[in-house]
Protein backbone atom coordinates (compact mmCIF):
# COMPACT_ATOMS: atom_id res chain seq x y z
CA UNK A 1 0.00 0.00 0.00
CA UNK A 2 1.24 3.40 -0.29
CA UNK A 3 0.96 6.78 1.06
CA UNK A 4 -1.00 9.68 -0.53
CA UNK A 5 0.71 13.06 -1.07
CA UNK A 6 -0.04 15.37 2.02
CA UNK A 7 -2.68 17.23 0.23
CA UNK A 8 -3.92 13.73 -1.13
CA UNK A 9 -7.28 12.87 1.55
CA UNK A 10 -5.67 9.87 3.30
CA UNK A 11 -2.82 11.07 5.76
CA UNK A 12 0.60 9.77 4.89
CA UNK A 13 1.81 7.65 8.00
CA UNK A 14 2.81 9.72 10.61
CA UNK A 15 0.22 11.85 10.79
CA UNK A 16 -2.34 11.44 12.73
CA UNK A 17 -1.94 7.49 13.17
CA UNK A 18 -1.33 6.49 9.33
CA UNK A 19 -3.73 6.66 6.19
CA UNK A 20 -7.35 6.88 6.78
CA UNK A 21 -9.01 3.26 5.27
CA UNK A 22 -12.62 3.64 3.41
CA UNK A 23 -14.23 4.36 0.32
CA UNK A 24 -12.47 7.05 -1.92
CA UNK A 25 -10.51 7.76 -4.81
CA UNK A 26 -7.15 5.88 -5.26
CA UNK A 27 -4.64 5.94 -2.97
CA UNK A 28 -2.26 8.05 -4.58
CA UNK A 29 -1.88 10.61 -7.48
CA UNK A 30 1.68 12.08 -6.39
CA UNK A 31 4.54 10.85 -4.29
CA UNK A 32 5.12 12.17 -0.70
CA UNK A 33 8.70 14.17 -0.64
CA UNK A 34 11.39 11.07 -0.28
CA UNK A 35 8.66 8.77 -1.01
CA UNK A 36 9.12 7.99 -5.18
CA UNK A 37 8.61 4.91 -5.30
CA UNK A 38 4.56 5.06 -4.91
CA UNK A 39 4.14 6.23 -8.22
CA UNK A 40 5.06 2.38 -9.76
CA UNK A 41 2.91 0.58 -6.86
CA UNK A 42 0.73 -1.97 -7.90
CA UNK A 43 -2.01 -0.49 -5.71
CA UNK A 44 -1.45 3.16 -6.94
CA UNK A 45 -5.37 2.93 -8.65
CA UNK A 46 -7.18 0.82 -6.67
CA UNK A 47 -9.46 1.49 -3.72
CA UNK A 48 -7.81 1.85 -0.55
CA UNK A 49 -10.21 -0.09 1.49
CA UNK A 50 -8.90 -3.14 -0.55
CA UNK A 51 -5.54 -2.92 1.96
CA UNK A 52 -7.65 -2.12 5.17
CA UNK A 53 -9.70 -5.56 5.16
CA UNK A 54 -11.89 -7.17 7.75
CA UNK A 55 -11.02 -10.38 7.54
CA UNK A 56 -8.65 -12.69 6.76
CA UNK A 57 -9.72 -13.74 3.21
CA UNK A 58 -9.52 -9.83 2.51
CA UNK A 59 -6.28 -9.77 3.67
CA UNK A 60 -5.02 -12.45 1.64
CA UNK A 61 -6.53 -10.82 -1.44
CA UNK A 62 -4.28 -7.87 -0.44
CA UNK A 63 -1.16 -9.60 0.27
CA UNK A 64 -1.73 -11.58 -3.28
CA UNK A 65 -2.07 -8.19 -4.83
CA UNK A 66 1.37 -7.16 -3.21
CA UNK A 67 3.32 -10.04 -4.03
CA UNK A 68 3.18 -9.24 -7.83
CA UNK A 69 4.51 -5.30 -7.17
CA UNK A 70 7.35 -4.06 -8.08
CA UNK A 71 7.85 -1.71 -4.89
CA UNK A 72 6.90 -4.73 -2.31
CA UNK A 73 10.23 -3.86 -0.29
CA UNK A 74 10.21 -0.17 -0.24
CA UNK A 75 6.27 -0.33 0.60
CA UNK A 76 7.20 -2.64 4.00
CA UNK A 77 10.26 -0.99 4.97
CA UNK A 78 8.00 2.30 4.86
CA UNK A 79 5.26 0.92 7.06
CA UNK A 80 8.35 -0.37 9.42
CA UNK A 81 10.11 2.78 9.54
CA UNK A 82 6.96 4.59 10.05
CA UNK A 83 5.40 1.76 12.41
CA UNK A 84 2.03 1.72 10.74
CA UNK A 85 -0.63 -0.39 12.53
CA UNK A 86 -2.92 -0.80 10.01
CA UNK A 87 -3.70 -2.62 6.88
CA UNK A 88 -1.62 -4.66 4.74
CA UNK A 89 1.22 -2.89 3.63
CA UNK A 90 4.39 -4.61 1.49
CA UNK A 91 2.66 -7.86 1.88
CA UNK A 92 2.44 -7.58 5.41
CA UNK A 93 -0.68 -7.65 7.80
CA UNK A 94 -0.11 -5.94 10.92
CA UNK A 95 0.28 -9.16 12.89
CA UNK A 96 3.07 -9.91 10.16
CA UNK A 97 5.05 -5.98 10.81
CA UNK A 98 4.76 -6.42 14.67
CA UNK A 99 6.75 -9.75 14.82
CA UNK A 100 9.38 -8.62 12.00
CA UNK A 101 9.86 -5.56 14.24
CA UNK A 102 9.86 -7.53 17.27
CA UNK A 103 12.60 -9.94 16.18
CA UNK A 104 14.50 -6.52 14.73
CA UNK A 105 14.56 -6.84 11.17
CA UNK A 106 13.31 -3.55 10.91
Amino acid sequence: MVPESPSGGANVAGEAGGPVPGPGPPLVTAAAPGEGWVVYAKCADLPRSTFFPSDVIGAEVAKRICAGCAVRRQCLAYALTNRIEHGVWGGATERERRRKLRRGRA
